[in-house]
């Protein structure tokens, strides 16, 4: 009883530090972008901010991935700010528990 009790408690640190660690994720609708180098100027402009890890573009389904570094938020106004100085308009943010990368497989498994 006292082991099982031991390795609960060893998960549920385990865990707790797993959800800890998760990195932050947003995700933009953003109209306007028509072509490769929309999605260039906002990946470049994004990847630049000092919170950024990773940046994912979709033209088709008009959507921008931004992950955070870990232990570091996104400022959501400040991304609203960075797409619309590159002269798009963003339609919507939301907060994903999807890494970067998960939203791109997602994405490019929908084509």
């Amino acid at each position: 009883m006292k082991t099982t009790l031991t390795l609960i408690a060893l998960a549920a640190a385990a865990l707790t530090t797993l959800t800890a660690q998760a990195a932050e994720t947003k995700k933009l609708t953003v109209n306007g972008m028509v072509c490769a180098f929309c999605a260039q100027g906002i990946e470049k402009r994004l990847t630049a901010l000092p919170t950024t890890q990773a940046v994912y573009v979709n033209l088709g389904q008009k959507v921008v991935a931004v992950q955070a570094k870990d232990g570091q938020t996104l400022d959501e106004a400040k991304l609203r700010h960075e797409v619309t100085e590159a002269g798009y308009d963003v339609i919507k943010v939301e907060s994903s528990a999807q890494t970067v990368e998960a939203i791109r497989a997602e994405m490019q498994g929908k084509k």
